[in-house]
């Protein structure tokens, strides 16, 4: 028996917007599903701002559909559902952590009882129950993003857009920051977020979404893009223990691969079977009459599928 597809947490469709000229998104199209955590990555220029900005209601698109739960994004019901952190830190510099708690717990509309434990839960869940009558003007970056990420999610949303979370933070606070994200995910708010740390996408996401010069370019588990993109072949780099004095390649002479050129002390090639064909290339170095220095295996990764994509470093 065929079961229906579960409603997305959030739909996009064929989203379009141009400042002018300048054409931000041209026709987006993907599903955030219920639960997931989905990383968004892009150059910069991309239009990952513009796309988050018509996501959380900042910006009107010019054409498409936007769908939270099944619902318009233009539904007050819909809204409801969901929060928005952006990358600046938007806080009351003067007020005290329970001040710009409860302040953005009104503006969701949360009242008494209720506000008063979702306050409880947000100093503990960002472990500055200690801290909740200092003035966050005296905190440090990481502390002040861990406030405006409860400030976010006062009112329990089951959608979640973070815009570059973790950006100018240490690595101590970086991790507490996704510590705090896991525990939302475990809950079951759908998360998506924005990053220019490739890693933080790899080990903090369910699925990946490559944007480029305002279009999807790519869509999937890192699994599945970099078989689709860049295949499952691993890197070898072997450094020799003196430059090459002739081009060294392996294979039959029809199609041998060139793996080592004239004056160079590197050596680099692709294989698909490290266990199998490892040992064999060491060999075949060895009876050129060069000694190895040291041995590097490499594993495609979300570095490789972004690069092929794209053509830029992500800091670009």
């Amino acid at each position: 028996m065929n079961y229906p597809r579960p409603t997305p947490a959030l739909a996009i469709h064929d989203l379009r917007k141009s400042y002018g000229d300048l054409h931000a998104l041209r026709g987006v199209t993907f599903c955030l599903e219920r639960g997931e955590r989905l990383a968004f990555l892009g150059p910069n220029g991309a239009g990952k701002t513009t796309l988050i900005r018509c996501l959380a209601g900042l910006t009107r698109a010019d054409h498409g559909e936007i769908h939270l739960g099944g619902k318009p994004l233009k539904s007050v019901e819909a809204r409801k559902h969901l929060g928005f952190v952006p990358q600046e830190i938007a806080l009351y510099r003067d007020l005290t952590t329970r001040q710009n708690m409860v302040a953005f717990g009104r503006f969701y509309g949360l009242r008494r009882s209720e506000l008063r434990n979702r306050l409880d839960w947000a100093l503990q869940w960002t472990g500055l129950g200690e801290r909740a009558d200092d003035l966050v003007g005296t905190f440090s970056g990481g502390m002040q993003r861990r406030v405006n990420l409860a400030c976010g999610v006062m009112h329990a949303p089951q959608i979640l857009l973070l815009d570059e979370p973790t950006v100018g933070v240490d690595p101590q606070s970086r991790q507490r920051i996704f510590t705090m994200l896991d525990e939302l995910s475990e809950s079951g708010t759908s998360i998506l977020l924005t990053t220019h740390h490739l890693d933080e996408a790899e080990e903090r996401s369910d699925r990946i979404v490559i944007l480029d010069q305002g279009q999807v370019v790519a869509d999937g588990s890192i699994e599945a893009l970099v078989k689709q993109s860049v295949g499952t072949q691993r890197w070898v780099r072997l450094r020799i223990d003196r430059p090459l004095t002739a081009p060294l390649r392996v294979g039959a002479a029809a199609d041998a691969a060139l793996i080592g050129t004239t004056g160079e002390d590197r050596i680099s090639t692709r294989i698909d079977d490290v266990s199998t064909h490892l040992l064999g290339l060491i060999e075949l170095v060895r009876r050129r009459g060069y000694g190895i220095v040291d041995v590097q295996v490499e594993a495609p990764s979300l570095h490789h599928v972004f690069l092929h994509l794209t053509g830029y470093e992500l800091r670009d």
